[in-house]
This record gives structure tokens, C-alpha cells and sequence, in this order.
């Protein structure tokens, strides 16, 4: 997969899991939210190991605050692993993203949202590993969530669309690509209008 489909995959994935938003309200400490907006403003500076200094500190921080089985903690586990994804520590990242997704699926339930966002990391991970069978499940797992969740037109769907249809251009599987390309498309072109730049 190319840089610039990673970047973009990262920057809704970011976007998607709430990462990329002012700092979360769930936030108590001010040093748990001094540390998350250096984490994400470092993050958007491409300042990627300076980012992971912070995204550390917001994990020690919400696991004091919150607990290890808390979506909060599981969601500063993902943000960190987003980090050393974004610098190809594949190794690094997918033990978190993997802990992440396991808090979430408990304390959240399996079809929740932001389950669908976790699993649409790992599949990422995967697929930038070349290990597409074991992408394909959790990209069309997370689909699913996001349609039952959000309905068939919302733009994440349109996301989720896209990631699988990524998938199958990388193993040359173009017939099974294109219908979701086109759906994908449309999905953006009605929400977003045709001339958006996500069109």
C-alpha cells in the first residue's frame, strides 16, 4: 500500500477514533489532557517520536485515572499505536492495537462503533504487513458495525468501503474492488457533494 493511502487511511482512522478532535472530556487531570494535546499536535507535526513520549504519559495517566479495562485507557493504547504505525513499527503497534480492541469489545460490546474502529486499525496493520487473509475479516467486521450502526450511506461506511476495496487492489482482485469503489463513491458524492476533496 502507498504512503499516501496510509497517511490517509491514518488521518480518518485518527479522525474516526476521536484522536484527532480538542482534548476529550473524559479527560480529569489536566496533566492527562496537557499530555493528549502534545501527543496529537506533535502527531499532526509528523513529530512522531516526540508524539509517543505523550502518547506514553496519556496511557500511564488514564490507566491511573480510569483502569486497564476502561475505553479511555484502551483508547490511548490505540493512539499510540497509531504512532508507531504511522512509523512502520508494525511489532510495536499491533500488541496494542490488539489490547485495544479487546477492552473496547468488553466495555463497549462487539458492535459498537468504536469497536469497528479498532478492527479497521488492526486490518490496516495487516494489510500494510501483506497480510491480507487476515485483514479481510476485520475490514468486513468493522463494515458491518458501521452500517448496522450508522446506517448504509454514512461516510464511514463510504471508509470502510474504500479500506476493502484497497485490500482487494493490492491482491489484484479488481472485480471484487470496483463494485465497492463505486459504492463507496456514491455514498461520498451524496453526502459530501461532488466536488468535495474526499470525492
Amino acid at each position: 500500500m502507498g504512503k499516501s493511502i496510509i497517511k490517509i487511511f491514518l488521518i480518518a482512522a485518527m479522525l474516526l477514533a476521536g484522536a484527532a478532535q480538542s482534548p476529550p472530556v473524559w479527560a480529569q487531570s489536566a496533566e492527562l489532557i496537557g499530555a493528549f494535546k502534545q501527543s496529537q499536535t506533535l502527531y499532526k507535526q509528523r513529530k512522531y517520536t516526540e508524539a509517543i513520549t505523550f502518547a506514553q504519559t496519556s496511557i500511564a495517566l488514564a490507566k491511573k485515572e480510569f483502569g486497564e479495562d476502561h475505553q479511555h485507557y484502551a483508547n490511548c493504547l490505540n493512539n499510540l499505536g497509531l504512532l508507531y504505525h504511522a512509523q512502520a513499527r508494525y511489532a510495536d503497534a499491533e500488541p496494542l492495537y490488539k489490547r485495544s480492541l479487546a477492552i473496547k469489545e468488553k466495555a463497549l460490546g462487539p458492535n459498537h462503533p468504536g469497536v469497528a474502529t479498532g478492527l479497521n486499525n488492526l486490518a490496516n496493520l495487516y494489510q500494510a504487513q501483506g497480510r491480507y487473509a487476515a485483514a479481510e475479516p476485520l475490514y468486513k467486521r468493522s463494515l458491518a458495525i458501521w452500517e448496522k450502526a450508522l446506517g448504509p450511506n454514512h461516510p464511514n461506511v463510504a471508509q470502510s468501503l474504500n479500506n476493502l476495496a484497497e485490500l482487494y487492489r493490492a491482491q489484484a482482485r479488481y472485480a471484487d474492488a470496483e463494485p465497492l469503489y463505486k459504492r463507496s463513491l456514491a455514498i461520498k458524492e451524496k453526502a459530501l457533494g461532488p466536488n468535495h476533496s474526499d470525492v
